[in-house]
């Protein structure tokens, strides 16, 4: 299944559908929108060989937990189409960017641009910090972290039932202070699975700017010292992360740091600088503001945001 748009169209559609969700709900994930719209939209509407989607396009609400008393329980996994041996898997490990992959699955056609307004509802399972019945989503990665050995789990029961799909992971840089980052490294290399994961680099957390948090040094080079292949680009460089997706790594994973810049095409919230995590509005002054300084960075009308 793909997209006829190009992924440029695709990223910048998505930066617009999370500006104008922010707008309408008072705050949003609008700086992860700077940072990896280009990532996901390349994910879904290039690197990624999915299915169609198995699961309705507007999503359903929360169907509850897996039991034997339900049944008819499934993941959001439904939404990047079968897990068939021959397609790819997706793991989106940090799930505070679950808006922002809602908005690419609405972007390449995956979901219904209805689902976008049930963000966040109770009852929904569009969940906010994205969980497995999210759509999208297969597991759940609130713990963040997990990402990358989920995938190494998946990977290596995949070669073993002799299945050709591969296994990519999106992830961010706060997961290189947690330690079952570089012990998933460190399997994949062991056991020669040659998961692809890309890092959205934009050198910020929930407590603001990483180095505040915690230095973590070159991590190009100790991915290269735990065992993986690893390539930095310009994370707004789509050439630049296609080359990188072509890097030989035989027998090892993939690592692609896309170095991004947290307020690309969003310079006003530079003003917010280093609390970019989660961005409310502090007054109805300061949302009008914003709304104009976006809206013409990403060159669209304001938002009509009144109730």
């Amino acid at each position: 299944m793909r997209n006829e748009k190009s992924t440029e169209e695709v990223a910048l559609g998505v930066r617009r559908r999370v500006f104008e969700h922010a707008m309408r709900n008072n705050g949003g994930y609008l700086s992860q929108a700077c940072s990896a719209a280009e990532q996901l939209a390349w994910l879904y509407n290039e690197a990624l060989t999915l299915g169609a989607p198995t699961l309705p396009m507007i999503p359903g609400p929360f169907a509850g937990v897996p039991s034997a008393d339900n049944p008819g329980y499934h993941t959001g996994a439904g939404y990047n189409g079968p897990a068939a041996p021959h397609l790819d898997r997706l793991f989106i490990a940090p799930a505070h960017y679950a808006l922002v992959a809602y908005a690419t699955l609405v972007e390449v056609g995956r979901m219904a641009p209805e689902g976008l307004a049930m963000f966040n509802r109770d009852g929904s399972s569009v969940e906010m910090i994205g969980a497995e019945h999210s759509p999208g989503m297969e597991v759940h990665n609130g713990t963040l972290g997990i990402g990358l050995s989920t995938a190494a789990g998946l990977a290596y029961g995949r070669r073993r039932r002799g299945e050709t799909g591969r296994t990519w992971v999106f992830m961010s840089d706060g997961e290189v202070q947690e330690g079952q980052t570089w012990e998933a490294v460190q399997a994949c290399a062991f056991h020669g699975l040659e998961v692809r994961a890309i890092m959205d680099v934009n050198a910020q957390q929930c407590d603001g700017a990483m180095s505040s948090v915690m230095e973590v040094g070159d991590i190009r080079q100790k991915f290269i010292a735990f065992g993986a292949a690893c390539v930095e680009v310009d994370g707004h460089d789509l050439a630049a992360i296609r080359q990188a997706a072509a890097e030989r790594h035989d027998g090892k994973p993939l690592i692609i740091l896309a170095r991004t810049n947290p307020f690309h095409a969003m310079s006003i919230l530079e003003e917010r600088f280093p609390r970019l995590h989660y961005v409310r509005f502090t007054s109805e002054e300061e949302r009008a503001r914003f709304n104009l300084a976006i809206a013409e960075d990403l060159d669209i009308d304001p938002i009509d945001y009144a109730d």
